[in-house]
């Protein structure tokens, strides 16, 4: 929700200065002065780029002054917007040419996201990604070290992160009100994934699209009209990163916050593997993640389908639904807790909920709006003061736990246990060959 008066922005600052003091993670050190505009480039300008430069806008202080888009035909909407905006086609240019922007968003495909966010933070810019930060493991976990090291401020692109629904649901989880937790069941029925080949043969490129500045990292291949630019892209094997990728990171995000999680300690695939094309069109996963003070066990047992996949009977009872919608389902040792995506939290049974009437209230109270955009100019602008609530140090673990699942499909039905300090799979070699990727000369991580 945005913010819609300056009380509401100070009352952001101060909640996130305050936290600071607590959270060793909240160390930025000032650089000078606060600035009074934030000077922005955004890479990618339609699509989901376009959402997101709305809503920054919203904010006051926001100037947005130069864009970059390997497809030139996609610019004109933005510049009836933004009219004093400077255009280029090549990113690379615009980072060695606007020296003087402060910030920059990376609203692109998903395999360009760890090149483009480390050049910007290696120049010293601070830096809004699109989830899911990257594609693979290492681009994820180096993009996390270097924002620590350049100390630029991060946010990731999960907004839903910042409505009061998700908030406030968790809050709840981690209320008691429906005790400590046993389970996690998230659903997400899109189906980012292709059964069908690659058809043979090339189509022209449109004059307005560089192909190779799209291709980016990956190897030369032919252009197929539709079947990568500008929105299927997230169906392919290098370019997107399926279903789990694309929403995992929004849905992953209530109950990983809730329970304090950080990473799995394995993950097991019981759905078809992707092609070397194609993610597949549905997927089940199963991950163990370490207990916390929120869990009823010294592990939890996290579940993810998709595709129109669903959970057992048993937790579908349990939520008192046919179907899981959009969202998760927290199953707790004195009650059940639904989230779904976006929407109202709901508290199961009905009594436990009655019950809990006060204290639901309360919790309810307790949460302020916020803008997750605003909140990452905000941060800009204090200079390192406060830092954004999904900021890399959150979002990479986050991250990276959600596209352990895109490593364990290749081999489904198979237990890897995961090393999250040395990003291996100490009991199946093969896997570790999924942690990073073969880079284009050139587009190296």
């Amino acid at each position: 929700m945005a913010m819609t008066t300056s009380i509401s922005r100070r009352q952001f600052l101060q909640g996130v200065a305050a936290t600071a003091a607590v959270a060793p993670f909240l160390s930025l050190p000032l650089r000078g002065e606060t600035l009074t505009k934030v000077r922005h480039a955004s890479i990618g300008t339609s699509g989901q780029a376009f959402s997101d430069l709305n809503s920054f806008a919203k904010h006051p202080a926001f100037d947005l002054v130069a864009v970059a888009d390997v497809d030139l035909c996609v610019v004109a909407r933005l510049q009836e917007k933004f009219p004093q905006i400077r255009i280029y086609q090549d990113w690379r240019e615009l980072l060695k040419k606007e020296k003087t922007i402060d910030s920059v968003n990376v609203s692109v495909p998903d395999h360009i996201h760890a090149v483009v966010a480390m050049e910007a933070m290696k120049r010293g810019k601070h830096v809004y990604c699109q989830k899911p930060l990257a594609c693979t493991l290492h681009e994820v976990r180096t993009m996390t070290e270097t924002a620590r090291k350049r100390k630029v401020l991060t946010q990731m692109g999960i907004q839903i992160s910042s409505t009061t629904p998700q908030r406030l649901g968790e809050a709840i989880a981690r209320s008691g009100i429906v005790g400590k937790i046993k389970e996690v069941h998230a659903v997400c029925a899109k189906a980012w994934g292709d059964d069908a080949p690659i058809p043979e043969g090339a189509d022209p490129v449109p004059p307005t699209l560089n192909w190779e500045w799209y291709l980016g990292a990956n190897e030369a291949r032919p252009f197929k009209k539709g079947l990568y630019h500008p929105g299927n892209w997230r169906r392919r094997v290098g370019f997107g990163t399926g279903t789990l990728g694309d929403m995992g990171c929004h849905i992953f995000s209530p109950p990983y916050r809730a329970l304090a999680l950080t990473s799995p300690l394995s993950v097991t695939s019981e759905g078809p593997a992707p092609t070397a094309q194609n993610w597949a069109t549905k997927a089940r996963f199963h991950y163990v993640f370490p207990g916390t003070e929120y869990t009823a066990d010294k592990t939890v047992d996290f579940w993810w389908y998709d595709g129109g996949e669903q959970p057992p009977a048993s937790i579908l009872q349990a939520a008192g639904v046919e179907k899981v919608p959009d969202g998760s389902v927290l199953i707790g040792t004195e009650g059940v807790l639904l989230l779904p995506h976006m929407r109202e939290p709901q508290v199961l049974p009905a009594d436990r909920a009655t019950a809990a009437a006060d204290k639901l209230a309360q919790l309810r109270a307790a949460i302020q709006d916020r803008d997750h955009y605003g909140e990452f100019i905000d941060a800009v602008l204090a200079r390192g003061k406060v830092m954004p609530s999904t900021n890399f140090d959150y979002a990479g673990p986050l991250t990276e736990s959600v596209i352990l699942g895109n490593i364990a499909a290749r081999f489904p039905n198979e237990t890897l246990a995961f090393d999250a300090k040395t990003l291996t799979f100490p009991q199946k070699k093969e896997a570790n060959a999924y942690v990073t990727r073969t880079y284009h000369k050139g587009w190296q991580v």
